[in-house]
């Protein structure tokens, strides 16, 4: 079976300037754990997931350093850090979201995609045709399968 058999078409999507407060509204409101953001020539850009909109109710991940002759050499986390800073004070979407967003093609089988979903920790896929995203496929999805089969 194919990811497009699965996946759904009718997928709720936001802009780069949509308020962290209409995306957290959004998300409750249709049941949704996250969102595709998309600009204005519909390419796919990002994704705003409940874990990136927790990050505006937490303090950021302190990276790990090590004090050497008196100065603090950081060797793990600063990226994370300012990533937890960044969301920390965001406003919109495009502060707020992942960039770097796990994509699958239709026609790919359905458990590429459940691979793809435990390797990379994600939730849910935007599935893609010619560079366009036509669709996407949650966990949920996946395990409807299970059930059916």
């Amino acid at each position: 079976m194919k990811v497009q058999d699965i996946m759904q078409t009718n997928v709720i999507t936001i802009s780069p300037n949509t308020e962290i407060r209409e995306i957290a509204k959004l998300l409750c409101d249709h049941h949704i754990s996250g969102v595709p953001v998309i600009d204005l020539f519909g390419n796919l850009i990002g994704i705003v997931s409940e874990g990136d909109l927790l990050h505006k109710e937490t303090h950021p991940r302190v990276p790990e350093a090590v004090g050497f002759l008196g100065a603090l050499i950081y060797y793990r986390g600063v990226k994370q850090y300012e990533s937890d800073l960044k969301k920390l004070v965001a406003l919109k979407a495009s502060e707020i979201m992942t960039h770097e967003v796990i994509t699958l093609e239709k026609d790919a089988a359905i458990e590429e995609a459940a691979s793809l979903m435990i390797n990379h920790n994600v939730k849910r896929l935007p599935i893609m045709e010619n560079g366009k995203m036509v669709g996407i496929i949650t966990r949920k999805d996946v395990i409807k399968v299970l059930i059916e089969e």
